[in-house]
């Protein structure tokens, strides 16, 4: 793995600040479905969690990635960070007092949404001011591989420790790893606009992103791939259902739930442990392609499978092939765009990251009320593998794409 990165204090300390918080967010990434689910015993109630989450991510994302590029960065990082920081207290005190409502839940839910959509694109939009041109690949890799380590062992500690310390010590724990990565945003250096002019964005900046997406078909290419990917194959909607149902674990949740969260990011480190050769390949769309064609056929065995761990290897299958579609995607972004519309398309980047699979926890949760979760899961692989072909027809600068070359 290249850390060459990390040689860097700036984005050592933004990575540090990453670092901290990529457990605890995920001890409230499945605490929410699971209370939501103790809550109604519905996975269509699951899949409401997504499309509460949907709009603030649109909203704010577009939003928050316009004002990241009018503003200084570093501000509006510690703004997003705090906001996150109580909510996610809000939801532990909801718990604790034991007040039973989905629809606080689903509420407070909108609010981490909206704040974690000007966190993201900013936090994202500020690496390529921190490392040099190339070293992005290897700062993206980095920054992936963390969150995915988080992804990993955050859903396996949330399985180990609710029945032991109970489902509303995981926002506590979440609330305080939060407060510590505010101190290390803090250290990070001024980032204003680099022309010098600090201004409100409005729905002017917003626009101008989309025009200049709009122009790039690579760029254009690049989002829609992955909205194919993650709305038609990301079955975690149905994580708390089959872990009790299908897998056996019992009504307070277990080790099943946290495995079944786990297994795509396990997948994804174990790319991000060994990504020093992802900087020698120069197809890179090509390889996003083939990348994305694996997870569709991963997903189909996930929903196939007839034993947990036969399950989580194809999870993880499918989160090694996710990991790489998302270096190439990301490096592309950073490399392409020039820094006045980084943000903006960053924050495209997030509604399409973080946006897709709340889409597919709607499309999900509803369709296995309906036909079952087996159903449900390996029907949306094989849609992943036949939308992934027409993507390339229609698109196919996207597949012809080469590191290094004038984006189409």
């Amino acid at each position: 793995m290249d850390i060459q990165p990390l040689r860097l204090p700036p984005f050592r300390r933004l990575w540090i600040g990453s670092a901290v918080t990529a457990i605890g967010s995920q001890l409230t990434t499945v605490a929410v479905p699971k209370q939501v689910f103790d809550l109604t015993g519905s996975s269509g109630y699951v899949g409401l969690t997504g499309a509460v989450a949907l709009v603030p991510l649109l909203v704010f994302g577009l939003w928050g990635g316009a004002i990241a590029d009018t503003v200084d960065r570093r501000k509006l990082l510690i703004i997003g960070n705090a906001g996150i920081a109580v909510v996610s207290a809000l939801l532990w005190l909801q718990a604790w007092l034991g007040i039973g409502s989905v629809w606080l839940v689903l509420a407070l839910l909108a609010f981490n949404q909206a704040f974690f959509a000007i966190n993201m694109p900013t936090r994202s939009a500020i690496v390529a001011r921190l490392v040099p041109a190339a070293l992005l690949p290897a700062a993206t890799a980095l920054s992936s591989t963390m969150n995915m380590f988080g992804t990993v062992f955050g859903p396996m500690a949330a399985g180990a420790l609710m029945p032991v310390l109970g489902l509303p010590t995981l926002y506590l724990l979440d609330t305080a790893a939060l407060l510590l990565t505010l101190y290390t945003v803090w250290r990070l250096p001024a980032l204003p606009p680099l022309s010098g002019q600090v201004r409100r964005a409005g729905l002017r900046d917003v626009l101008d992103g989309f025009r200049y997406m709009g122009a790039q078909k690579v760029l254009l290419a690049s989002f829609v791939v992955d909205i194919i990917a993650m709305v038609a194959g990301m079955p975690r909607a149905l994580f708390p259902e089959m872990a009790e149902r299908t897998f056996g674990d019992p009504h307070g949740g277990g080790l099943a739930l946290g495995w079944l969260f786990a297994a795509i990011p396990i997948g994804s480190v174990l790319i991000g442990l060994t990504s020093g050769w992802l900087g020698h390949v120069r197809r890179q769309g090509r390889v996003v392609v083939l990348a994305i064609c694996v997870w569709g056929a991963a997903i189909i065995g996930f929903g196939l499978a007839g034993s947990l761990w036969l399950a989580v290897l194809f999870l993880a299958i499918g989160g090694a092939a996710d990991m790489v579609s998302a270096v190439f995607r990301q490096s592309i972004l950073q490399a392409a765009a020039t820094d006045e519309m980084r943000g903006r398309m960053q924050g495209a980047f997030t509604v399409v990251v973080a946006g897709g699979p709340r889409i597919a926890d709607l499309a999900h949760g509803w369709t296995a009320a309906g036909i079952g979760t087996a159903a449900a899961a390996s029907g949306g692989g094989v849609l992943v593998v036949v939308l992934i072909a027409v993507a390339v027809v229609l698109l196919p600068a996207f597949w012809r794409y080469r590191a290094g070359a004038v984006v189409e």
